[in-house]
C-alpha cells in the first residue's frame, strides 16, 4: 500500500506540474494562430484561447508514464502495464477526436452521430484487453450466471458481451455526458476533479493500481487546468477536454470494476441528459449576461445551469459553484453508500 501511495504521489505531482506549465504556452499559441471561443456568458463577449484540454492530455500522459517509470526503475508498485497502457491509449484516441472537433470549430464541428459512434473506436485497446467483468446481480433474483447457453449458438460467456458490448457503450455514453453539461468557466474541470477525487479514493482503497493512476492523474491536471479556466477564463477546454474527462471515467470504472459507482458519480449529467432531451439536445448551457454581472436563463431552458438562474440573480461564479457543490454532496453520498456497503449492487 505505501509502494501505490507513493506512486500516486508522483503521478499527482508530475500531472500538475506538467498541466501547470504547460498551458499558459497553449494560450499563448492559441491566441496567436486565432484558434478561440467567444465567452458567451460575458457581456463584452470577450475572445478566449480554445483546445486547453491538450494541456490535461499531455498532464494525464505525464502521469502515467511517471508511473511506470516508477514500476520499471525504481521498484515501484506492481502494473499490469497491458490494462494501464490500453485505458490509456483509449483516453488519447478520444481527446484526438476532441482536438479535431476543436479545430473545425465550434457549431461546425462534428455531427451527434459521429460523437456517438467515433468513441467506440476508441473504446477497442481496452475491448482487445480481457478485462474483469462485473458480476451482475439483479434485485429479488441476485446474481446472475456468468455464462448462458443459447440455442445453436451454445455457451456464450457474459465476459465477452461486457468487452464488447458494454465497454464501448461505457465509453462512448461517458464521452458525450460530460460533454453536455459544460459551457461556463471552470465547470467541466470542476465537476471532472471532484469525481475523479472520489475514484481515486475508492480506487486507493481497494488497492486497484490501474484505475488509482489514471484517476490522480485526472485530479491533478484538472485542478491544475482550473488555475486558468476559472472565471474570467483565460482559456477554455472545448471538446479536448469534455471528452477526455468522459472517456477518463468509463476507463477508471472499468479498469477498477466500478461500473455502478461511476453511474451514481454522475447523476448530475444523466439530469442534464433528461433536460435536453426535451428540446432535441438543440439548446445550450449558456446563460443571457445582463449589466448587474447576473445570468439569465433563455426563454428556451433546457440545462441544469438554466434551472438555477430561474431561481434567483446569480452570478456564474455561483452558478458554477452551486453545481460544483451538488455534484460534491453526491460524490459524498455515494463514497459512504459504497464504504459501508449500504446497498449491495454497488459492491
Amino acid at each position: 500500500m505505501i509502494n501505490l501511495l507513493l506512486t500516486i504521489a508522483l503521478s499527482l505531482l508530475s500531472s500538475f506540474v506538467i498541466t501547470y506549465v504547460v498551458t499558459p504556452f497553449i494560450i499563448g499559441k492559441m491566441a496567436m494562430r486565432g484558434i478561440y471561443g467567444i465567452d458567451m456568458n460575458k457581456l463584452d463577449k470577450p475572445r478566449v484561447a480554445e483546445m486547453g484540454g491538450t494541456a490535461v492530455w499531455l498532464g494525464l500522459a505525464a502521469g502515467i508514464l511517471t508511473a511506470i517509470f516508477s514500476f520499471s526503475y525504481l521498484n515501484g508498485v506492481e502494473l499490469n502495464l497491458t490494462l494501464l497502457l490500453a485505458g490509456f491509449s483509449t483516453i488519447m484516441l478520444v481527446g484526438f477526436l476532441g482536438v479535431i472537433d476543436d479545430l473545425i470549430g465550434w457549431k461546425k464541428g462534428l455531427k451527434q452521430w459521429q460523437h456517438a459512434l467515433i468513441p467506440i473506436f476508441a473504446a477497442l485497446p481496452l475491448m482487445a484487453v480481457k478485462v474483469t467483468n462485473p458480476p451482475i446481480a439483479l434485485p429479488l433474483l441476485g446474481p446472475m450466471p456468468a455464462e448462458y447457453v443459447l440455442p445453436i449458438i451454445g455457451v456464450v460467456s457474459f465476459g465477452i458481451i461486457y468487452s464488447l458490448i458494454l465497454v464501448p457503450i461505457g465509453v462512448s455514453g461517458a464521452s458525450n455526458a460530460t460533454n453536455m453539461l459544460a459551457g461556463l468557466n471552470g465547470l467541466e474541470a470542476g465537476l471532472g476533479a471532484i469525481i475523479s477525487a472520489t475514484l481515486l479514493a475508492i480506487s486507493f482503497m481497494e488497492g486497484r493500481v490501474e484505475s488509482a493512476i489514471i484517476a490522480a492523474g485526472m485530479l491533478a491536471s484538472l485542478l491544475a487546468f482550473l488555475r486558468y479556466n476559472w472565471t474570467p477564463a483565460k482559456v477554455f477546454g472545448g471538446d479536448s477536454l469534455t471528452l477526455i474527462i468522459g472517456a477518463g471515467f468509463a476507463t477508471i470504472a472499468i479498469l477498477g470494476n466500478m461500473e455502478k459507482v461511476a453511474v451514481l458519480l454522475m447523476l448530475l449529467y444523466f439530469i442534464e441528459l433528461i433536460l435536453k432531451a426535451r428540446h432535441k439536445f438543440d439548446v445550450e448551457s449558456f446563460g443571457i449576461p445582463t449589466k448587474g454581472g447576473f445570468l439569465r436563463a433563455p426563454l428556451k431552458s433546457g440545462s441544469l445551469t438554466h434551472l438555477i438562474m430561474r431561481r434567483g440573480k446569480f452570478t456564474e461564479k455561483q452558478i458554477v459553484t452551486i453545481i460544483l457543490g451538488m455534484q460534491t454532496i453526491t460524490s459524498i453520498l455515494v463514497f459512504l453508500i459504497y464504504y459501508f456497503k449500504l446497498f449491495r449492487f454497488l459492491v
